[in-house]
């Protein structure tokens, strides 16, 4: 992308925090972003890619990551029966 001066810069793209779908600022320096790999559980090796989660600090703040970020992946299928109680 350019500019005015015709210089190029990055473009700036928002995050959304995938538990609240707030849109997380430049400046919230308590966000994270995680990727999951997923596993095949007979080899151990990584397939289909990887999974993003961005939780806000908003949420982290309230002490609430963790249980969103075991929500969202029972949600999307990474975690095995075993582990969802």
């Amino acid at each position: 992308m350019q500019n005015v001066q015709e210089e190029y810069t990055d473009m700036y793209i928002p995050r959304k925090c995938s538990s609240s779908n707030r849109i997380v600022s430049a400046k919230d320096h308590a966000s994270v972003q995680i990727e999951f790999v997923k596993v095949d559980p007979d080899s151990g090796h990584m397939i289909d890619g990887t999974e993003r989660m961005t939780i806000c600090g908003q949420i982290r703040r309230m002490g609430e990551s963790d249980d969103s970020v075991k929500r969202l992946a029972i949600q999307r299928g990474l975690l095995p029966a075993y582990a969802r109680s």
